[in-house]
């Protein structure tokens, strides 16, 4: 049986925690879509086709990997794409209560579909999109929280801010 699975997030920017995700579920998955999500709740620095854009170079060498968006709920996207499986990374215990929460949720809306944890590496437990912007915003190194492309992307944004 074909499975695929749906990987959301804001990926604002994206990070070497969720390639670390990225690279361990296109391993288990037949085939994996990394979602884009516009959230509208959150502060985002990149458009969505920035985030794309950015994914689909990271992810080039995987041919079971694929790069999409979507807006509204993500059961309804997950089903659309045939999708029976949302796969989430955490990071730490702080992450558990609300993937838990949404986890359920989404089975209340869609019993077929099912939600998959996947601890993300020790060594990226620590890294989240917020505090790669946060750091680069003071003029921190990012070189380990992100990969060259994306650094290169978050410096040219911060430039731009402070243009602006």
């Amino acid at each position: 049986m074909r499975t695929i699975a749906v990987y959301p997030g804001s990926f604002d920017p994206p990070t070497v925690g969720h390639l670390d995700i990225i690279d361990r579920s296109s391993r288990v998955y037949s085939r994996v879509i990394v979602a884009v999500a516009r959230n509208i709740r959150k502060n985002v620095w990149f458009t969505p086709a920035e985030r794309m854009a950015m994914l689909r170079k990271l992810t080039r060498t995987y041919t079971n990997v694929e790069i999409d968006s979507f807006r509204g709920l993500l059961v309804d996207y997950a089903r659309d794409k045939g999708a029976h499986v949302v796969m989430r990374g955490l990071r730490a215990i702080s992450d558990f209560e609300y993937e838990f929460q949404m986890a359920h949720m989404n089975k209340k809306l869609a019993s077929e579909v099912d939600t998959v944890f996947m601890m993300t590496g020790e060594r990226y437990s620590y890294i989240s999109s917020n505090i790669v912007k946060e750091i680069a915003s003071f003029g921190g190194k990012i070189d380990d929280l992100v990969p060259p492309l994306v650094k290169k992307e978050v410096l040219k944004k911060i430039e731009k801010r402070r243009k602006a």
